[in-house]
């Protein structure tokens, strides 16, 4: 088995976490935040691609992207329970993970692997990594997504089935915390490309690779957010503010649709940046 691939993990950032859980009440302060609607009202958003005629699918094909759960002491496990719910209700054909499962230990992402076993997308479910799992134990949350169903993806395609067998989900690693490497992540990728990653800056690694519709989160719409949505709090990358939430073109290539996400990151408030499920149709 290989070696967790975590580059920043340190007995100091293991020390400021305990310190975070200890200052969050061991997710009690979250607990109170999300009774008092301080995460922010769960909601669904939607998006049509239209493919080139020549490449038109059998049927339309509903692809759910959630990203960004912080599982830990920021985040209440009742957001989960939403975004599941919803989950229901959508009945995608195919569920993509957006990295960022957690905020603290690996093990914290248990309470998500139930809600994930029970969800059973006819096409599959496929998972990226972000900053926050690179920077913990990533091949024990493998193990878990393995264990609850989900494909986790690192620079490689894979296809999804019939009737969709002319749709690949590309994954690429996180821009700064992994290795991503897009002739890998394209490889083998059938005609209409799906690019799953953590994070807006991996377009800056695509080295002229091309998709047709592209999902990320990493941003939260800033988490907290003036009421025209503009973001006051924003992570590390360049792409982060101008891509800080909504759907972007890209030149000479397909759009990018990036997501809020669903949990906190750090602090348990979200403000003008309300959690979401995307829900997006390819026909």
């Amino acid at each position: 088995m290989s070696a967790p691939r975590n580059k920043r993990y340190s007995r100091r950032r293991s020390t400021t976490e305990a310190w975070l859980n200890a200052a969050l009440l061991g997710g009690r302060v979250a607990a109170w935040s999300y009774r008092l609607g301080l995460h922010g009202r769960f909601g669904v958003t939607r998006h049509t691609v239209a493919l080139p005629p020549e490449r038109r699918l059998p049927e339309p094909l509903k692809i759910a992207f959630a990203s960004d759960f912080h599982a830990g002491p920021s985040t209440h496990p009742a957001i989960f329970d939403d975004l599941f719910a919803q989950m229901a209700i959508e009945l995608p054909h195919v569920l993509l993970l957006g990295g960022d499962y957690v905020s603290g230990p690996a093990h914290y992402a248990e309470v998500l692997m139930p809600r994930l076993s029970a969800c059973h997308p006819p096409c599959g479910k496929f998972a990226v990594f972000g900053n926050h799992d690179l920077s913990t134990d990533d091949m024990q949350l493998t193990q878990m997504f393995s264990r609850a169903g989900v494909h986790t993806l690192v620079n490689r395609a894979l296809t999804l089935p019939a009737p969709f067998d002319s749709v690949s989900i590309c994954g690429m690693d996180d821009p700064w915390t992994g290795a991503p490497d897009a002739a890998a992540t394209f490889a083998g990728a059938a005609a209409t490309r799906v690019l799953l990653m953590h994070a807006p800056d991996g377009l800056l690694m695509l080295d002229r690779q091309r998709y047709d519709i592209g999902f990320a989160g990493h941003t939260h719409g800033g988490q907290i957010a003036l009421p025209n949505g503009t973001p006051l709090l924003m992570p590390q990358g360049p792409l982060s503010r101008p891509f800080y939430y909504g759907r972007f073109p890209v030149p000479a290539n397909g759009d990018l649709i990036v997501s809020r996400g669903v949990g906190c990151g750090n602090i348990p408030v979200r403000i003008n940046a309300d959690p979401e499920l995307v829900i997006c149709t390819v026909q």
